[in-house]
């Protein structure tokens, strides 16, 4: 039949590929979204300090770890209180509205995973898009491609917004550093009382390891 002859010269291949690919988007979206992204627990207080990234000896000796004036909760370092989830987030990174959820400690590696693989799929549904447009200067031909014409200029927005987003994360895990930290560095006490501008910071190299490993 013509499937078992497209299949036999690979023409299948590429599709299933591209199938899977969006599958495996849609799986990551509900598992960042659904998941665990770092919420403090009370019972946790008395271990607040195993889950740090580094010691920073470069904070002062009397600064103190706050209660969050909402969960009443002792906020480890790195810490923020999500009014939209009510809870505080460990190394609380930003609250995504695509997802209703926080990017945390737990899900942000997954988060960027994610990133990852919707560019993938963004880029090649526009090459397809692009692919399958003939320009001619016609009204018939704007009504035949007026919807390839539309998804091409929509998936060529959403993989720009995708692509920055991606690569300011990328940016900031190589500097050790959070979106939150980053944008609101002179409001946060234990980076203003610290004689670094980033006293995570221990390199690309390992700051990449600590956080994909």
């Amino acid at each position: 039949s013509d499937l078992q002859k497209q299949e036999e010269r690979g023409e299948l291949l590429q599709p299933l590929i591209f199938v899977l690919l969006v599958l495996c988007s849609v799986l990551l979206y509900f598992k960042v979204s659904l998941m665990d992204p770092g919420f403090v627990k009370p019972e946790e207080e008395e271990g607040e300090d195993k889950g740090q990234d580094v010691v920073i000896p470069q904070i002062p000796g009397d600064f103190k770890l706050r209660r969050c004036g909402y969960c009443l909760v002792k906020q480890p370092m790195r810490a923020k209180h999500c009014q939209l989830c009510q809870h505080c987030v460990r190394r609380y990174d930003h609250h995504c509205p695509w997802l209703e959820n926080c990017v945390g400690e737990r899900n942000h590696p997954l988060f960027i995973v994610y990133l990852s693989v919707q560019l993938v799929v963004l880029l090649w549904g526009g090459y397809v898009a692009w692919s399958g447009l003939y320009f001619e200067q016609s009204r018939e031909w704007l009504q035949h491609n007026i919807f390839l014409l539309v998804s091409f200029v929509l998936i060529f927005i959403f993989t720009i917004v995708v692509l920055l987003l991606l690569v300011s994360h990328l940016y900031l895990i190589s500097c050790n550093t959070t979106t939150w930290e980053f944008m609101s560095h002179h409001r946060i006490s234990y980076l203003r009382h610290s004689e670094l501008e980033n006293p995570f910071d221990q390199g690309i190299i390992l700051n990449l390891w600590r956080f994909f490993c």
